[in-house]
């Protein structure tokens, strides 16, 4: 590590031309020595002659991956930050990143302020001469089967191995069947706590006169009915985590009690005395804008910055369309096994076709076609005419919008859906969707430069920060 009044050296080693030079571009104006590398074996040639005070380095490389490469420079220097860039992120290699003491987890496509903001960091902290904290390797435990590798995914798995090893409180938003409850298991079963109990309780599905008994319990006769003394879920929960899903739909007065549980760690049964004490993790879900259920009064202020201390959104299928082929091959397999019925296999054109549905039910939705398929196809192999019939018909445009182009045909259809389903705010659910594919779009060709973004869109810098900002673009 050079000394104070050395010049930083950072380190870039990925094989893609392009990135090294986005990198070096951006670090140019900085009082920084940078050197790229295209192989981490030539680069680890000069670790000696010119040790780096930081490296960013690529996952996938042709002559050493990544987090092989990291550990090889931390047998020399272990306390050289190394922060770790991937296109192809899973759940396991964001977990491994950081259990292998990964400085930061940067997912591809990055944004190059956010590249070079984590590299500044590393540069401060490796000056500032303050060793970093070492901890023994935590047991690697297998997380779930979260399946997915789309860029939408990514942040997903970033913030997943970042708190798994934390006893924070995470907040989980997403649309209804994105599979909130997946990634709050995952939390649970990366965490300290992986060998307690995870307890899930859907406060939405609650009848409000019982939600209180099935949170902290009850005594005997502290109501008609309550002929014997309860356990609540927060006693159930001890030592481990407790799920609360649609957290949005708990009433103001038990939010009230909520929060008194989560500042003190105290309880009452209903109709008890004595004051209880459970040891929980809370993970809550929600697919409500929470913010917005704070403007109408109906959530309290308090209690969401209490819960919202880290906070993950689940995409939905149609923000990961990459990842439905996938979803579709592991839920054939799934099904048929759960069935002792012959695998389906998808043809191409259904294959494609499924891929570029809405999906307004997301991978729940994708799951019941897959049992319906697996039940119902009357061959190995599932042709158009084997779909269900509400699905075939979505293959056909409506004559209204004949000769339209490619994006009109899928809005009108996803228009249709909505409508179908008895909602209402057409236009005001359809705008910041439309904005958020613009946005993707404009930040993708502009290689994540925001002010180039801002131009492509038409738009002037503050205004796309504050559109990605409201639309949940940005880290909170």
């Amino acid at each position: 590590m050079p000394k104070n009044n050395e010049t930083p050296v950072v380190w870039i080693v990925d094989d893609d031309a392009s990135i090294r030079w986005v990198l070096e571009a951006a670090l140019e104006d900085k009082p920084y020595e940078v050197q790229a590398f295209d192989s981490p074996l030539i680069a680890l040639q000069h670790l000696d002659e010119h040790p780096p005070t930081v490296v960013i380095t690529d996952v996938r490389m042709p002559e050493m991956d990544g987090l092989t490469f990291m550990e090889a420079l931390h047998e020399k220097q272990p306390q050289l930050p190394v922060i770790i860039m991937t296109a192809h992120a899973d759940l396991s290699t964001a977990v491994k990143s950081y259990q292998s003491k990964a400085f930061e987890y940067l997912p591809k496509p990055f944004e190059v302020d956010d590249a070079v903001a984590f590299i500044e960091r590393a540069i401060k902290k490796q000056l500032s001469g303050r060793p970093r904290k070492t901890k023994s390797k935590p047991e690697n435990k297998q997380p779930l089967n979260i399946i997915g590798g789309a860029p939408a995914m990514q942040e997903v798995f970033r913030i997943l191995g970042r708190v798994s090893q934390l006893d924070v409180t995470v907040l989980v938003n997403g649309e209804t069947g994105t599979g909130k409850e997946l990634v709050a298991k995952a939390l649970h079963e990366l965490s300290p706590r992986a060998h307690q109990p995870f307890v899930a309780l859907n406060t939405a599905a609650i009848p409000r006169e019982l939600l209180e008994s099935e949170l902290f319990g009850h005594e005997k006769g502290a109501f008609t009915g309550a002929n014997s003394q309860r356990i609540g879920r927060f006693e159930e929960a001890n030592g481990g985590t407790l799920f609360l899903d649609e957290i949005g739909d708990m009433p103001v007065d038990l939010q009230t009690r909520l929060l008194r549980v989560l500042n003190d760690g105290s309880f009452y049964r209903v109709g008890g005395r004595t004051p209880l004490r459970s040891d929980v993790r809370i993970i809550a879900a929600t697919h409500q804008n929470m913010e917005q259920l704070v403007r109408e009064g109906k959530f309290r202020e308090d209690l969401l910055y209490r819960l919202n201390v880290i906070r993950i959104k689940v995409p939905a299928l149609r923000e990961r369309r990459e990842d439905i082929p996938l979803l579709l091959h592991h839920y054939l397999v799934e099904e048929a096994k759960t069935y002792g019925l012959e695998e389906k296999q998808l043809s191409k054109p259904v294959e494609k076709y499924l891929t570029e549905l809405p999906w307004p039910g997301n991978v729940r939705q994708l799951r019941s076609l897959c049992t319906w398929l697996t039940i119902m196809a009357p061959d190995k192999v599932v042709h158009m005419e084997d779909l269900p019939l509400e699905l075939q018909q979505q293959s056909l445009p409506s004559p209204s919008i004949a000769g339209g182009t490619d994006w009109e045909t899928p809005l009108y259809q996803w228009a249709e859906n909505f409508l179908a389903e008895g909602k209402e705010g057409l236009h005001t659910a359809a705008e910041p969707k439309m904005e958020r594919v613009l946005i993707e779009a404009a930040m993708k060709a502009s290689l994540n430069h925001r002010q180039k973004a801002a131009v492509l869109l038409g738009w002037g810098r503050n205004t796309l920060t504050r559109k990605m900002q409201a639309l949940g673009m940005t880290e909170d």
